[in-house]
């Protein structure tokens, strides 16, 4: 017994052993690395330290209100309603209220639930976890099913998109899903997130510009077919617009409006998938050669300016009936001033406009882009409310923000800034177990979430995560009645720039300007 753990120490102690005397030797001579070249050892330490310092950070180092893009603590507001369907928090706030930001005014006089115009048929049956002990190393819980009120806007507050269209869209909820595409997330992501949006009901998926898969219509969830500059879904093989392909498709049941995104919040160009991702299934509906790297033009070839563009939303709502609209990061004021211009002067024009933030999310761009191209949120989506609202075009138009949009209150200050309904994407990816690992662009993602890996995808129940996804949705609106009743207002839709102050950094209140929003 004696000579086998005697065998088992030296084993244990000759393998590093053996490693050191390789990477003494080794880094010695290599060119790549200089702190290597002098100091091996050290510097293999260095580099492993330097590797998994992201998680350190992320678990350990960094404050609940620091990181990037989302903080510990945004990720928990994403997380626990989704999982328990609870916001509840004790003894207060780790918001910092020295710093500067947008607050939501209170009445003294609130509203009272049975005041509050809200729609809560049919219920909604989920399942939530609870909590039977919370030990040191360890969690016991369990998951049950529960009845659950939907939080839904009553017919006579429902939102309709394009009522002028032969087919209008017609919505009972604020939130919904933000373009990912079939190919930047997996089949099984996508899956959940439709199953889990449809079982909400009163809401929406945008299918992102990879086009429609048969697992986005898994969940019998409202669908908006996104097409991008690479046309994808609605292409020849050549890479040509088809009118042929867009009929069919916007002929599915569920598909009920058209978005063109000439940009997205962290890229204003074309998208872009690694060659892996594009398995031959993902091909097939983009109509592209498989396992080959694809990059989306930097704008539609279709049309060259604003005039032409408008002319090609107005047939394609010619074509398919839909309401048609545009996904834009805004930028010059003087481009939106010309298309709220033309819009007067024609009468035409999107029945919708997704306005997008600089700080929104992506599976892959570049550094530039990411950080200095486009307005945020904040910025750019008032600036698209009071241009329009200027050339007397606003009502007919409505304005779908997006951008770090994953709680009630930000949520609610967005709709009081002039936006008529909400696009989340980055939340609803936490909510089917994104751990924000941030190699989406990768394949390599070690949840499932943004990969086609079929070993990877493993990871990602479709049952278990599409029930977060129903909690986290209903929870979003609820919180959004809790915001309306303690603003004295009877429904979220009557937001409004009245209902929001700025606090800047000497505690001065700034109210924000007097355009009205839609529903003042």
């Amino acid at each position: 017994m004696g000579e086998i753990l005697s065998t088992i120490i030296m084993i244990i102690l000759l393998i590093p052993g053996l490693f050191a005397i390789y990477f003494f030797f080794f880094d010695r001579r290599q060119q790549s690395h200089s702190v290597l070249r002098n100091y091996p050892i050290i510097g293999r330490i260095r580099y492993f330290l330097e590797h998994i310092g992201p998680e350190l950070r992320q678990y350990w180092f960094i404050n609940d209100n620091d990181g990037q893009p989302f903080s510990r603590k945004d990720y928990q507001d994403i997380v626990i309603p989704a999982k328990y369907n609870k916001r509840l928090l004790g003894f207060g706030s780790k918001r910092n209220f020295e710093e500067p930001g947008f607050y939501i005014k209170n009445t003294m006089f609130p509203k009272q639930s049975d005041e509050l115009r809200m729609d809560q048929e049919p219920k909604i049956m989920t399942k939530v976890y609870e909590i039977d002990k919370e030990l040191l190393f360890a969690r016991k819980e369990h998951r049950e099913d529960r009845l659950i009120d939907p939080y839904l806007l009553t017919d006579e507050d429902a939102v309709v998109i394009g009522p002028n269209c032969r087919y209008p869209f017609r919505l009972k909820g604020l939130i919904g899903m933000s373009g990912m595409s079939y190919g930047a997330l997996g089949e099984r992501a996508i899956e959940a997130l439709s199953t889990g949006l449809g079982r909400a009901g009163g809401t929406w998926m945008n299918t992102g510009e990879g086009g429609i898969s048969d697992y986005h219509l898994k969940g019998n969830v409202d669908l908006i077919m996104q097409i991008g500059p690479g046309l994808f879904g609605v292409r020849t093989k050549d890479g040509e617009f088809s009118w042929e392909l867009l009929k069919k498709k916007s002929e599915l049941e569920q598909v009920k409006a058209i978005e063109l995104k000439f940009a997205q919040g962290a890229k204003t160009r074309g998208g872009h998938i690694e060659a892996e991702k594009v398995t031959p299934e993902i091909a097939k509906i983009r109509n592209l050669e498989p396992y080959q790297s694809v990059d989306s033009p930097n704008r539609f070839n279709e049309f060259t300016d604003t005039v032409s563009m408008i002319e090609f939303v107005e047939e394609i709502r010619s074509v398919t009936g839909l309401p048609t609209g545009i996904k834009i990061v805004a930028g010059h004021r003087s481009e939106l001033e010309e298309l709220a211009r033309i819009m007067k002067e024609t009468g035409k024009g999107p029945d919708f406009i997704t306005v997008d933030g600089g700080e929104g999310g992506t599976g892959a761009t570049y550094q530039e882009l990411a950080d200095s191209v486009g307005l945020p949120l904040r910025s750019g989506l008032p600036l698209v409310h009071d241009v329009l609202s200027k050339f007397g075009v606003r009502d007919r138009v409505k304005i779908i923000a997006s951008g770090k949009l994953f709680t009630p209150d930000r949520i609610a200050v967005a709709l009081a800034m002039g936006a008529d309904l909400v696009h989340i994407a980055r939340a609803f990816m936490v909510t089917v177990g994104c751990i924000m690992a941030q190699v989406c662009h990768t394949n390599n993602c070690p949840v499932g979430v943004a990969t086609t890996d079929p070993d990877l995808q493993k990871a990602l129940s479709i049952d278990e995560k599409s029930y977060r996804v129903t909690n986290y949705l209903v929870s979003l609106r609820e919180g959004l009645y809790n915001l309306a009743a303690a603003s004295g207002i009877e429904s979220p839709v009557e937001f409004s720039r009245r209902h929001i102050v700025y606090k800047d950094q000497f505690d001065r209140l700034h109210e924000i300007n007097s355009v009205k929003g839609p529903g003042a």
